[in-house]
């Protein structure tokens, strides 16, 4: 058995690239990181990925392979006293044992602007190679000067054959230790790629063995472990906004058994139902429109079902609302005409409402021909005021409204169509 003194994941921590498990797209030959690593060039960088795919390790082993001294932060628990400090022991370093540092800091996204400045210019000097590590989009959360600073590398959750892997890599290293198949699948579902969740459960596996005075990891026992659910769900990272991103394109896709996937996964996962139903009705108003209005009626009563019911009702609603969203026709003509009215009025100088459009409540306006010529557009054929015009005197139409050939905008579109052909008999007759 390991040293019960040494936490099992720092026991498997490798010391060598060849030990890494995953991120081959970084670490194999030829590759860009194992290329910058064995030329000696080391750049300082950023590793973005999920948790528990190896950032921290990676920091080490580069640290090893490379021969630098090797410092490290948690930006969750440091300030811009302990970066100083951590910048005196690097030039020491230097200075007494001609050995540059690689500052590590953990959740690098956690500083704020000026501690993340503090860097900047002991990167430059090259007095450190900065390493940060973060599980956030480093474009939105680390700041653009220390971002320009760095390379970089994206590290990919870890798949079934990488965390099986590292099943044996600890099974290896017991004696007299066996696992069941069964029980290696159970890990590899309730780890979801993180290899750090892996590894606390299987020490938590053979801490209970060991315990017991047995020597086989059975499923019996790796449930017991996972008396709760322990599936990965990040509620405020990029996963969350990734499986987001998942459950609206599934909709927008018209496939309504993914899209039932991603709302539950999200669900199980612990996501904020109510959250998930405001993104819902969004997904009603942005992507199907006035094709089918019952798609935002219907997100809407959703949204207030779960709003007063709660579980279970509530996401029956909810999953009703996305199975009757991912199958309603489609079309952004709307949002589309939004987002361009809103553009084109941005950029217009200030226009009067034209004398027939004004409402004329007094005598004095009634003079100065508000509402003169207006032509109420009940008493005309149709309901229709054929060749009336409703834009600024100095704006010329625009037509910022494209209805599409589906669902209700079918018949909107018919029905434009022959307004304009009213406006066109209507102009012929006037020349």
């Amino acid at each position: 058995m390991t040293n019960t003194q040494i936490p099992l994941a720092e026991y498997l921590r490798p010391t060598k690239i060849e030990e890494v498990i995953g991120q081959e797209q970084l670490l194999a030959q030829d590759k860009p990181l194992r290329l910058a690593i064995d030329s000696g060039k080391l750049p300082s960088m950023i590793l973005w990925g999920p948790p528990g795919v190896g950032k921290t390790t990676l920091a080490h082993v580069i640290s090893k392979t490379c021969d630098f001294n090797f410092i490290s932060q948690s930006a969750v628990l440091s300030g811009v006293k302990e970066i100083r400090e951590s910048i005196e022991i690097a030039k020491l370093n230097l200075e007494h044992h001609q050995k540059r540092t690689i500052l590590f800091v953990d959740e690098v996204h956690r500083f704020n602007k000026s501690q993340q400045d503090a860097f900047l210019p002991h990167i430059e000097s090259g007095l450190i190679t900065f390493i940060g590590a973060t599980t956030e989009n480093p474009s939105f959360e680390v700041n653009k000067a220390l971002l320009s600073r760095c390379q970089v590398y994206t590290l990919k959750a870890l798949d079934d054959e990488a965390l099986k892997k590292i099943i044996d890599r600890v099974i290896t290293k017991q004696s007299n230790l066996n696992i069941e198949e069964i029980a290696k699948e159970t890990l590899l579902l309730f780890s979801s790629g993180d290899a750090r969740r892996l590894i606390n459960l299987l020490e938590m596996a053979i801490d209970q063995i060991t315990l017991q005075k047995e020597s086989v990891i059975t499923n019996e026992i790796i449930k017991k472990i996972i008396s709760e659910k322990t599936r990965h769900f990040d509620k405020s990272g990029d996963q969350f906004y990734d499986q987001i991103s998942a459950l609206h394109k599934s909709v927008r896709g018209s496939d309504p058994n993914a899209a039932l996937y991603w709302l539950f996964k999200m669900l199980d996962g612990g996501a904020d139902p109510l959250y998930l139903a405001r993104r819902i009705v969004r997904i009603a108003i942005e992507d199907i429109g006035i094709a089918d209005p019952r798609a935002q009626t219907m997100a809407l009563e959703a949204y207030q079902i779960y709003e007063r019911l709660g579980f279970p009702e509530g996401e029956l609603a909810l999953s009703n609302a996305v199975i009757y969203l991912a199958m309603a026709p489609k079309s952004n003509s709307a949002y589309v005409a939004y987002n361009d009215v809103k553009s084109f009025i941005k950029d217009q100088p200030h226009t009067d409402v034209p004398l027939h459009l004004r409402n004329a409540p007094t005598q004095l306006m009634s003079d100065l021909n508000y509402g003169k010529d207006y032509r109420y557009a009940h008493n005309e054929p149709y309901a229709y005021a054929a060749g009336e015009k409703y834009f600024p005197d100095d704006v010329e139409p625009v037509k910022f409204y494209n209805p599409t050939d589906r669902g209700l905008e079918k018949k909107i579109s018919d029905k434009l169509d022959f307004l304009k052909s009213l406006d066109e008999e209507y102009n012929k007759r006037k020349k």
